[in-house]
């Protein structure tokens, strides 16, 4: 028992914020990350933040870009480079924040019955409203959506790209899994067979897994990027070449690769035609994305070629009047442009319904070592569980 317990805290180790060390010209923008509090049916219990930039088109592009086990909408935010992104081409970030425990802490649900299938409820029709509002509150374009995430979001990638085909128009997954890799909660890492290694299904397995989460659809199959270090032990590594095999299967293309190359120094890349992509990123560990992979992520999506307008302005999210005697939720200022963050005391001035949080939230836990100007491995969107872990500046 001692050593399980060992063994758990030492992977939870690895489940915690860091924060992107590359800086990115992107415009100057009083745009901030925003909490919807009434975005409509959410049977998940989700919290919802959104970033819509200053400069943006009329009908701008969605991301929705989701955090690890124990992270955090607004942690993501912080720690990753979608925002600073968002600023640059003009579209939309979601920012939903789990709440269903499982593993190590806040994970998003595709273990349930409910969540793999389509409308069943649960995480996916929780973020489905998401989407939906951002298209009514912001004009957002319904036919650019796209999913992207690490670990449990990069797993949540696969999953909405499964559940809803015809919402989503692609998605990259770092660090993830197949779709209906987990049969329960108790499979969920650390445990089960999904993520102990045994997992090895067929192709034709994995596909109709996919193909049963929407009876009936005869419409296009968005496209994925899959992202796994080669050295990853949380989320095996071999799991990159399950995925592989279900999402060519679902797309109706051959498990050999069309194409392969090395874009970059230790990222090896396979292509599948056009709708499968697979980066092996060598001697990574459970640490994606790392500086510059967000934005080939987006470039994937498409979303890098048209220059931004500024629109007028299609209104903004109405907060929850607080409750008295509770306190105010914090709103996250535009991302700077992401550099080293040194661990520092955070700020907050109270406003209605929010706060500004100057520093985000960096965590430390011994043995792990996050990204720094050097470009080494981080580990965006996590916060780990065990009792030794320190939060030096806490924005959400």
């Amino acid at each position: 028992m001692k050593q399980t317990r060992a063994a758990l805290a030492g992977l939870a180790g690895f489940l915690l914020l860091a924060v992107g060390t590359v800086a990115l010209s992107s415009p100057a923008s009083a745009a901030s990350l925003v909490e919807v509090t009434n975005f409509g049916n959410n049977p998940g219990g989700m919290r919802m933040h959104i970033y819509v930039p200053d400069n943006r088109p009329a009908n701008p592009a969605i991301v929705v870009a989701m955090h690890g086990c124990g992270g955090s909408g607004p942690g993501f935010y912080s720690g990753s480079e979608f925002g600073s992104l968002s600023n640059q081409y003009g579209f939309i970030v979601i920012y939903p924040s789990a709440m269903q425990e499982a593993g190590f802490g806040k994970c998003f649900d595709t273990w349930s019955a409910a969540s793999k299938r389509r409308g069943g409820g649960s995480d996916p029709v929780s973020i489905e409203s998401m989407v939906n509002y951002a298209r009514t509150q912001y004009g957002g374009d319904i036919n650019r959506v796209y999913a992207t995430g690490s670990s449990s979001g990069g797993m949540m990638t696969q999953h909405m790209l499964a559940v809803y085909p015809d919402l989503f128009k692609a998605g990259a997954s770092f660090m993830g899994v197949p779709f209906g890799c987990f049969d329960n909660a108790a499979a969920y890492p650390p445990g089960g067979p999904c993520t102990n290694g045994s997992m090895n299904k067929t192709p034709q397995q994995w596909g109709d897994l996919v193909r049963g989460a929407y009876p009936g659809y005869t419409g296009a199959r968005p496209p994925i990027q899959l992202w796994h270090g080669t050295n990853d032990t949380l989320v095996p590594y071999s799991l990159l070449q399950e995925s592989i095999e279900q999402w060519t299967n679902v797309h109706g293309l051959s498990q050999t690769p069309t194409s392969t190359d090395t874009p970059q120094a230790n990222w090896n890349r396979r292509r599948f035609g056009t709708q499968v992509e697979a980066y092996a990123i060598q001697g990574a560990g459970h640490s994606l994305p790392s500086s510059g992979m967000a934005r080939v992520a987006i470039q994937f999506f498409g979303l890098d070629r048209a220059a931004p307008t500024t629109p007028p302005p299609t209104g903004t999210p109405t907060p929850t009047p607080p409750t008295p005697g509770r306190p105010r939720r914090p709103r996250l200022r535009s991302p700077p442009p992401l550099r080293p963050v040194p661990r520092a005391r955070s700020s907050v001035s109270s406003r209605a319904g929010v706060s500004t949080c100057q520093t985000p939230l960096v965590t430390t836990a011994p043995g792990y070592s996050s990204t720094t100007a050097t470009g080494k491995p981080t580990n965006p969107g996590h916060t780990p569980r065990a009792s030794n872990s320190r939060c030096t500046a806490t924005c959400a």
